[in-house]
């Protein structure tokens, strides 16, 4: 590989005598390719990973393990949410998050939802989970990410850190901050990272990730936490950057148990070995920094914002959960309760009641339906949502199993049953089925159908 002008002598600086060693792993590897096991879904990862014939972990995620090229997105599992592809080191920032019980925790630049996602998996369900992206299109795929890995307990905007800091001050027990950066340990799996980097960029990076994490810092409550990473080997763009928060706002730099095998950071400051750093020559992957740190117990709290009035009965929103609980009751085997809204025809649930009003937010917690004349069409993401013996009426294939590859690419299957199922691969359920006089309509969503397999 080439690297850019600048690059080298800045690589050959932090590293010193391994700098010979950092370039040959570019020049004899291939780029890591990974996968991560949604352990809110499966119990015994493990057993999975060994029918998909994944068998080395990644060493600092316990639901992580390197993928070969044959295992694709169009496997059932991956329909199913039970697995992620996700890029091995990019799998240690949500790691480094220390969750115990009900936490509230943001992930502040999350698309496209590793992060997300795997943050989710780590809470089993519990506290809230905000997932933030300030770019649109970017935000649309985060959303629906967090839709096929079945995440209940969460909300995306599509929001500026600031924006959400003016809303949200001294609100969340942690914050993951994977910030936009100059992308030097993408070099080898994205060849535009190349072209655009020079030593202006990395400064211009370093800027930005100030700006972001003074917005983080407003919206973390005294004694929470930060996780700082990014995908670059720029020091003025991690070791630098956590400086200047420790510096100004007197933050605490941590220890982070779960990435203790990796790399220490880099610097002439003790604490800062408590960072982590993958390089390519040291560990199997492409590149990743992360930081943990902790806001001052004695920050100053602001007050606490008082819950906001409704000045009027929402009729619409109690006819369409009124339609809900009619649906629930003849589909579902549980109840589901919490603060539902409305957004058009779409009903969401939100497991906690928090002020969204004002701000974009594609997706507001469970996705259960549209109202459509006297009735509730169920969502996409309610399949997702639970395991298959939650629903009344289910059809679970083998993931070889032909009807189930005529479900994926969008045909009609046979079954006995009546209304509303949900069509499942072991269990785990890949989207809906409206069943009438033995024949199964399809309403797996257009975009996601696969291309037709036979059957062998």
């Amino acid at each position: 590989m080439i690297f850019p002008k600048g690059f080298a002598g800045r690589m050959e600086k932090l590293l010193g005598e391994e700098y010979p060693d950092f370039v040959r792993s570019f020049e004899e590897r291939e780029s890591s390719r990974g996968i991560r096991i949604n352990t809110d879904k499966c119990k015994d990862p493990a057993a999975l990973a060994a029918e998909l014939c994944v068998h080395e972990r990644v060493a600092w995620c316990g639901s992580g393990y390197y993928a070969p090229e044959s295992l694709s997105g169009s496997h059932p599992y991956h329909a199913a949410g039970l697995i992620y592809f996700q890029e091995p080191s990019a799998m240690c920032a949500a790691e480094a998050m220390p969750i115990d019980g009900d936490m509230k925790i943001l992930d502040l630049c999350a698309a496209p939802g590793g992060k997300t996602t795997q943050l989710a998996a780590r809470m089993q369900g519990r506290g809230l989970l905000v997932a933030n992206e300030i770019i649109g299109k970017r935000a649309a795929i985060l959303s629906e990410n967090v839709e096929r890995m079945g995440l209940i307990n969460t909300i995306v905007t599509n929001e500026s850190p600031s924006r959400l800091a003016d809303r949200f001050e001294g609100f969340f027990d942690g914050i993951v901050v994977d910030a936009p950066c100059s992308g030097e340990g993408m070099f080898c799996k994205e060849p535009q990272a190349v072209e655009a980097w020079s030593v202006e960029h990395t400064l211009s990076c370093a800027a930005r990730q100030k700006n972001i994490l003074d917005d983080a810092y407003r919206m973390l409550r005294p004694g929470g936490y930060i996780v700082y990473s990014t995908c670059t080997f720029s020091y003025d763009e991690n070791e630098s950057v956590v400086m200047y928060m420790a510096d100004n706002y007197g933050m605490e730099i941590c220890d982070i148990p779960a990435l203790s095998m990796l790399s220490p950071g880099i610097g002439d400051y003790p604490r800062i070995e408590k960072c982590r750093r993958i390089f390519p020559h040291r560990q199997r992957g492409e590149g990743h920094f992360a930081a943990l740190l902790k806001k001052p117990e004695t920050a100053e709290q602001p007050d606490e914002r008082k819950a906001k009035k409704t000045s009027k009965k929402d009729t619409a929103l109690d006819a369409a959960v009124k339609l809900w609980r009619g649906f629930e009751k003849d589909a579902l085997n549980i109840k589901l309760d919490g603060s539902f809204v409305l957004f058009g025809d779409n009903l969401y649930l939100m497991l906690e009641d928090v002020d969204i009003d004002k701000l974009r937010v594609p997706r507001c917690g469970l996705h259960l339906g549209t109202v459509k004349k006297g009735r509730v069409e169920p969502a996409h993401a309610l399949s997702h949502a639970f395991a298959a013996d939650a629903y009344k009426s289910a059809i679970s294939f083998e993931p070889d199993d032909a009807g189930l590859l005529k479900y994926m690419h969008g045909e009609t299957i046979s079954a006995d049953k009546k209304g509303w199922c949900v069509i499942a691969v072991r269990g785990f359920g890949i989207g809906w089925g409206k069943a009438s006089g033995g024949t199964v309509k399809n309403h797996y969503p257009k975009s996601l159908r696969t291309l037709k397999v036979s059957a062998s």
